[in-house]
């Protein structure tokens, strides 16, 4: 597999963050809050694969272009990042050692957690 770093999404991410389009969310709600297949093909349908793939932190060139498989490391749901997805996206980069896609989500991780009021 030629998994990698998705710069356009990883860049995308920064500039959603800094902008405050975040929710700050628990760790455990990725599965809650992550856009149905039905909203990605929604997406997809209305705005195309470039614009989703923005939405990914990895890319997989071994995988076709114009195909969801193509796309890794969600972290959002198409109007926010989502501080679970960031996690979830570091953690499961971690445990396959996919750690240019670990440290770009531990990056975001930061920002997130920089916005968070502190208690």
């Amino acid at each position: 597999m030629a998994l990698k770093l998705h710069k356009r999404g990883f860049d995308h991410a920064k500039e959603l963050v800094k902008e405050g389009h975040v929710v700050i969310d628990e760790r455990d709600a990725w599965s809650e809050h992550q856009p149905s297949a039905d909203k990605e093909n929604e997406f997809i349908h209305q705005h195309g694969f470039s614009e989703y793939g923005k939405w990914h932190l990895g890319i997989d060139d071994a995988e076709p272009e114009e195909t969801k498989a193509r796309y890794k490391f969600p972290y959002g749901n198409f109007k926010d990042v989502h501080r679970c997805g960031v996690l979830s996206a570091e953690s499961r980069a971690g445990q396959y050692k996919h750690y240019d896609i670990e440290n770009a989500a531990a990056h975001l991780h930061g920002m997130i957690d920089a916005l968070a009021p502190t208690k």
